[in-house]
């Protein structure tokens, strides 16, 4: 571990024992999703948001520093019985915490849907049970078995990664990726990245700064390993899932008031939501969509420009992504009258579609999602 991940750890063992206020920042749960769960659960539990609230039925959801379980036990109540939720979490103590009421919780739902799985949210490859268990067997003594000990993660992280790529439909988080190093911070995006199907959504819950926090707050354990020198700066967490390769990207979620203010810099909570877009190709299909307004026109991360009021072709990849996605209350999307394949996509962004080739097709909006 890192002396950033052992400070954190070592908070949270102790938040696992018994409730540390300090960590805590007043969130409104679903009371329904709560009745079943123990109390020794909520009441050892740090968050500052509700990811749970963005679980589909059917979806595999993965729960990034799941803590004592509160948030995953939530989320098995919404997935229903084809739905699966993983939970991984670095520190023993809340690993101990979220699978001493397992069998419990599987009783109350009815189905154990539940998998709680020890890693580290950067590196969601590595299996850290397994890498114990190797090492318990073939201990580091020199840069030999060293060099053996990476050659093993690497084995390991490619044939039986802690989380596959492309398996989850849903990553949620609650008030933890702040805690991760900076240092750390690319690659834990980029692992949300890989593990998410195309067409992925991202739900986070955490606290943001408005102006980029000072060093020597950052090297208060203190405040880091209590959700506060760690905050990602408000625009750059935006940022940072943009660089990954994620779309739609959006704040659902800003509290009006700041958590606290230290120096004078706010911090608050929000929820950031991010979707992976697909890899199919640009195909034009005959597909068009208008914005609805208010603003005189605007543009997505791919580069398409939607002038307010305006019939304008999309690829059918285009066309999911509005309809189906986080867009789909903006826009008004119109499917071919009949079926067509004009090949590649490669029309100007902005480019209108008359009106004649939707003749009689339905239009879909914010009520009927998908059309």
């Amino acid at each position: 571990m890192t002396s950033v991940e052992s400070n954190v750890s070592e908070r949270y063992a102790q938040g696992a024992q018994q409730r540390e206020e300090a960590l805590c920042c007043p969130v409104d749960y679903d009371p329904g999703l709560l009745k079943i769960l123990p109390t020794e659960i909520i009441e050892r539990d740090y968050g500052c948001g509700d990811p749970s609230r963005y679980v589909r039925e059917g979806d595999t959801v993965l729960d990034l520093g799941s803590g004592g379980g509160k948030i995953c036990y939530m989320a098995a109540q919404l997935v229903g019985d084809k739905g699966q939720v993983i939970g991984v979490d670095m520190t023993d103590e809340m690993l101990a915490l979220a699978r001493k009421f397992q069998s419990h919780m599987a009783e109350k739902i009815g189905t154990d849907l539940v998998d709680f799985r020890k890693g580290y949210i950067q590196d969601l490859a590595l299996n850290v049970d397994a890498m114990n268990d190797y090492l318990a067997a073939n201990p580091v003594s020199d840069n030999v078995s060293l060099q053996a000990l990476e050659a093993w993660k690497k084995q390991q992280r490619n044939s039986q990664p802690l989380v596959a790529s492309e398996s989850i439909d849903l990553v949620i988080s609650n008030c933890v990726l702040n805690l991760v190093a900076e240092s750390d911070r690319k690659q834990m995006i980029d692992e949300i990245f890989r593990v998410l199907k195309p067409g992925g959504r991202v739900a986070i819950s955490d606290i943001v700064s408005d102006e980029s926090v000072p060093q020597h707050l950052k090297d208060d354990n203190s405040l880091w390993s209590g959700c506060i020198s760690g905050a990602f700066q408000e625009k750059g967490f935006m940022e940072a899932f943009l660089e990954a390769g994620f779309v739609a990207i959006a704040y659902d979620k800003w509290d009006e008031a700041p958590w606290q203010v230290v120096e004078g810099i706010e911090f608050r909570s929000v929820t950031l939501m991010a979707v992976k877009p697909e890899k199919t190709g640009l195909v034009d299909a005959g597909h068009a969509v208008i914005y609805k307004g208010p603003y005189a026109e605007v543009s997505d991360d791919l580069g398409n420009i939607y002038p307010r009021g305006e019939r304008i072709a999309v690829s059918k990849r285009t066309f999911r992504l509005i309809a189906e996605g986080p867009y789909q209350s903006d826009f008004i999307a119109i499917e071919p009258a009949n079926p067509v394949d004009n090949g590649c996509f490669c029309l100007p962004a902005g480019t209108k579609r008359p009106a004649m080739e939707s003749k009689g097709a339905q239009h879909g909006g914010a009520s009927s999602g998908c059309c």
